[in-house]
Formats: C-alpha cells, structure tokens, sequence
C-alpha cells in the first residue's frame, strides 16, 4: 500500500512539474510567440508571413544576402559614426540591395552592455539610424527601408559586461517583399468602358462578301 502511493505522489509530481508556469505559458502563447523580438505585432507579422509565403523566401533571401555581402558594420565605443570600414560594407551592401528591386530590408541596432539600457537602446537606434542614411545616399530608396529597430544591449554576440566592439553594430536583414500595385475599377472608369462598347456596337460596319456567296458578314473597325 504504501509503495502504491509513493507511486501515485510521484505520477502526480511529474505531472505538475510538466504543467510549471512557464510551459502554461508557452502553451498559451500565440503562435510565432517565440519568434516576438519584444516589439508589439511581431507575431502577428510573422504568422501573416509565413502564412502568404514570404517568411521562407525572406529568410532564404537573407541568407543569400548575408553570404554575399557584409551584413554587420561595426562602431566604436559610444559612437553611432560610420567609419571606413563600415562605409565599405554599406556600399556593398547598397549595391546588393539595388540589384533586388522588390525586396525590403530593415536595419537592427546594438551596443555593448556599458551604460544604461535606455542610453544604449537610444544609441542603437542612432547607430540604425545612421547606417539606414548612408544607403539611402548610396541610391537605396527609403521605401525599401522599414522600420528602424534597436536592441540596445539585450543581444550581444559576445556576454560582457564590458567594452565589446563586436556587440556594437548594426545587422541588415530582408524583411519582406513590395507588394505590386493594385489594379482596380471604380464605378466612373467602369462606365466610361461601357459606354465604349455600346458605341462600338452602334457604329456602322462595312459588309464584306465571304467565299463569293451570298453570306456576308462585318468587318470590325
């Protein structure tokens, strides 16, 4: 009897260490939760992505991207000026993108982890902001560009609490497609073609005789 309920404590302990707090959580989150950078809509987003088939070409795309051209540039510390080097990059960067005319990107800030987080989410935008100039200078058009975004220091490549210069960046990605130019009718054009066509039907046609008979039929102006 007793083993039996050690049995039953230990099936029901399991079965609440299964429920804890954080897998309800993730249980009830929606989906592409796990994908949300911390910016409100990015789930949504995502679904709306995945779902009219862009998210996997933006992701390959991407990959594309990354492997053809630089897609990080670099600062120095407490800087959001583009130096040589990464002017070099943003040139090929500007480049590459002017070659994919329907893709859009977008520009993520970051810094290391010296300083405030509000400082350093205000520097990596400064720093997206400054890399997103600098292709539009190249010929980028600035529709291409979405949303600026900025980490802050909340995701550095390398964990220090100190000076980083591989922290301090910005990453270009693909974020998605130009959507093509709506065609559509309102109720004036559609009725200017009617118009047309009862007009065309009125006008006189000449008669033209078919295979020497008696039959003939209209040649249309």
């Amino acid at each position: 009897m007793q083993i039996k309920h050690v049995l039953i404590t230990g099936a029901v302990a399991l079965g609440l260490s299964a429920c804890s707090p954080s897998s309800v959580v993730d249980f009830y989150s929606p989906a592409g939760d796990s994908l949300d950078d911390g910016d409100f809509g990015n789930s949504t987003r995502n679904n709306l992505l995945v779902q009219t088939g862009q998210a996997n070409a933006a992701i390959n795309l991407t990959r594309k991207f990354a492997s053809d051209v630089p897609s990080t540039v670099n600062f120095a510390f407490n800087s959001a000026v583009l130096d040589q080097e990464a002017r070099i990059a943003l040139d090929q960067q500007a480049a590459w993108i002017n070659e994919y005319s329907l893709a859009t990107f977008r520009v993520y800030g970051h810094t290391d982890a010296v300083g405030s987080d509000s400082y350093n989410k205000s520097l990596g935008l400064r720093r997206a902001q400054a890399a997103v100039n600098y292709l539009v200078s190249r010929g980028v058009s600035r529709d291409r560009l979405e949303a600026l975004v900025s980490f802050g220091e909340t995701q550095p490549l390398i964990v220090t609490e100190g000076r980083e210069r591989r922290n301090r960046r910005t990453v270009t990605e693909v974020s998605g497609f130009i959507k093509g130019r709506e065609q559509y009718l309102d109720g004036k054009y559609a009725q200017a073609i009617y118009e047309g066509y009862i007009q065309s039907a009125a006008e006189p046609h000449e008669e033209v005789e078919a295979g020497g008979g008696d039959v003939t039929i209209d040649a249309g102006g």
